[in-house]
């Protein structure tokens, strides 16, 4: 029996009747990594890197593919997006740094951010960037001031806010007007952004960019941000002979949690977008930029599961069953910041009928820390393996060390092999920046 509409795509029942994801029995993992435990598979991360590029080929050859690295960054996954031919964006120094490590070449690089420090301005663009995607005017300023003394342009583009709906969670839109990303449409705003750009000695501005919010399964959002983009291009172009050659149209495809989720495919995905920018420039009489996008969660959300070892269960009578698992809000804080919507199974009973309802609840301290409301799984026992799936995306990278939690293991497997790219936390590291009262002396 196959699972591929939100597991992993080798995820199968094995002989045993546990579940296997690329020839790696899960029982087997966390015997041996221990848990909670996150699991990425390497094939469906390539698998949907190809999808991409595949799907934007079909209608052009001058394109980007840009992984949104706030979804989930490791120096593996980043090494991993780099060899299958993607570029990548980075929202902080910290992102920058694991894609220095992991030797992404600096053209590859797009650092995003709506309150960029100068600290973090100085770092990279002392280290070098493709391009900085600018947020606001104090921006603007900023980076003309730290690229004055070396003497050359730094390429730019101009985030927008378009105004449009996107048809998801409010906690992650970012494109309404009521937005604390980017530049808005009203009084002219983000025409004098373009102006001021334009005449910044040290400013190259190359393009634009939207990004309207994420886990989107409704694709008119995009269609509309795009005309209203070019229309922007247009005023730009006629009043100050703006020359748009990149337009990143942003990222935010949905993926499936649940079996119920009907998300678009990524061919409907790109069709809409290149034939959005075709039709609209056409419209205007301008010639079409090079067009990027900004997947995350669509690359590695499906890619990835959590496991985690039942503990207690309580039964309340006439009310519901609560199976506690070694995790929770500090790997997988997504239900509770999002309302997000799982189903789960026991990795060691996966052959098993479905037929008890209960409710996963993690280990800590909050009465919300509820990783799965009324799932149906086999019927559970203290000691079982429970595992989410759609774990990939903003889980780790949102982990925590609420009340005193180790953050998990990261493991990638491929074909029968594990291996790990993140260690798990020990005790150790809960301490290992704090310093003691005791024999500090005097206060500083």
């Amino acid at each position: 029996m196959t699972h591929t509409l939100v597991y992993p795509i080798t995820t199968v029942h094995n002989a045993e009747g546990h579940l296997e994801i690329d020839g790696c029995d899960v029982v087997d993992l966390v015997t041996e990594f221990g848990t909670p435990l996150v699991i990425y598979e390497e094939k469906t991360i390539r698998d949907q890197c190809r999808r991409y590029l595949a799907a934007f080929r079909e209608h052009t050859e001058d394109f980007e593919v840009i992984y949104a690295s706030k979804a989930f960054f490791s120096v593996a996954v980043a090494q991993l997006v780099m060899e299958e031919g993607l570029s990548i964006d980075v929202s902080s120094g910290g992102e920058y740094h694991v894609a220095k490590a992991a030797g992404f070449p600096a053209e590859r690089i797009f650092f995003h951010g709506n309150n960029k420090t100068r600290d973090e301005l100085e770092y990279v663009l002392s280290e070098g960037a493709g391009f900085v995607v600018a947020d606001s005017f104090q921006e603007l300023a900023l980076i003309e001031e730290l690229m004055a003394p070396r003497g050359v342009a730094q390429r730019v583009l101009l985030r927008i806010t378009p105004g449009v709906e996107a048809h998801t969670h409010s906690y992650i839109e970012t494109g309404q007007v009521d937005s604390k990303f980017g530049f808005g449409l009203g009084d002219g705003v983000a025409l004098e952004a373009i102006r001021e750009a334009l005449i910044s000695p040290h400013i190259d501005l190359v393009g634009l960019h939207a990004h309207i919010g994420s886990q989107i399964f409704q694709l008119d959002g995009y269609r509309k941000a795009i005309e209203i983009l070019v229309k922007l291009i247009g005023q730009a172009h006629a009043g100050f002979g703006f020359q748009c050659r990149y337009l990143n149209v942003g990222g935010g495809l949905g993926i499936r949690y649940t079996q119920e989720d009907t998300p678009s495919s990524i061919g409907e995905y790109a069709a809409v977008k290149m034939q959005g920018v075709r039709e609209e420039m056409a419209a205007m009489g301008l010639p079409m930029p090079r067009v990027l996008i900004e997947p995350g969660r669509s690359i590695v959300g499906k890619a990835g599961v959590t496991a985690y070892r039942v503990g207690t269960i309580k039964e309340i009578p006439g009310v519901r069953t609560y199976v506690s698992v070694d995790g929770g809000m500090s790997d997988n804080i997504r239900p509770m910041l999002y309302d997000a919507q799982y189903e789960g199974i026991l990795a060691n009973k996966a052959d098993q009928q479905a037929d008890t309802m209960v409710t996963v609840a993690g280990k800590h301290c909050e009465s919300g820390d509820i990783l799965i409301r009324d799932a149906v799984i086999a019927r559970p026992e203290p000691g079982d393996i429970l595992v989410t799936p759609a774990t990939g995306a903003y889980c780790y990278a949102m982990a925590s060390n609420y009340n005193g939690s180790l953050r998990p293991a990261v493991i990638l497997v491929n074909g029968g092999r594990a291996r790990v790219i993140i260690e798990r936390e020990e005790y150790a590291d809960l301490v290992a920046k704090h310093r003691p009262l005791r024999d500090q002396g005097q206060y500083q």
